[in-house]
Order: C-alpha cells, then structure tokens, then sequence
C-alpha cells in the first residue's frame, strides 16, 4: 500500500502580528504570513522571499497570538491546505495555506523594553 504524505516545515519572519478570531461555534483560529527567505540570490545578486500564508487553530492558535509578533523568527511545521471561495465579485478564488500543527520561536523578542529569554520549553504550547 503506498502512502501519503503532507508536511511542511518552515523557517521564516513574521510580517506582521497575528490576527485572531473566532468561528461561529467558539473555536479560535490565527492567521499570519510569513517571509521566509529563498536560499540563493537572484541576477541582481539579491535574496527574495516567499509570502507563505499559515493559520492555526483552538489553543494554539491562542498562544500563537498572545506570544508572537510581527518580526519574530518561528517555525511553523504542519500541512498544505487547499480551498476555494466566491468573493464579492462572484469569482471563484483558489486560496492555499499552512495549517500549523506546531509553532516555536528561534529568536528573542522584546517586551515592555526588556529581553525576553523564553525557552520553547518555557511556553504553554
């Protein structure tokens, strides 16, 4: 029997804080983008990044929003998701995205003017 496998592991920048909501049942849910930087530079000898959309739900999604922000470094690991709606204008639109499974910090942020030195350990998720 052959199987099948869905995972992606990403290491990237948030580019900018989480946004957390609720569905209508009560159930948290976080949306971020993060930039997650290419592994070699283009013709002008630069670096590009991609723009990866990444959601997370119930308590993670919580952590997510109460301890990340905009410019920390994490890892996401998790699966690629694929979905479609009808926007206002009646066309149908192709979304994909990454549902976290696991998110952890791999920098130091600052809070309140203080260094934070917070082990993944150290957080509730």
């Amino acid at each position: 029997m052959l199987c099948m496998l869905n995972r992606i592991v990403l290491i990237g920048r948030l580019t900018k804080d989480p946004e957390l909501r609720y569905t209508p049942s009560g159930a948290a849910v976080v949306s971020f983008r993060l930039a997650v930087e290419r592994n070699f530079k283009n013709s002008d000898g630069e670096r590009e990044a991609d723009f990866i959309d990444v959601i997370a739900w119930r308590q993670l999604a919580e952590n997510v929003a109460n301890y990340m922000k905009k410019g920390r470094m994490v890892a996401v690991d998790g699966r690629l998701q694929t979905r479609s709606y009808e926007n206002k204008e009646g066309q149908k639109v192709k979304v994909a995205e990454v549902v976290a499974e696991n998110v952890r910090f791999l920098d130091r942020g600052k809070e309140q003017g203080d260094d934070i030195h917070i082990n993944d350990s150290d957080l509730p998720f």
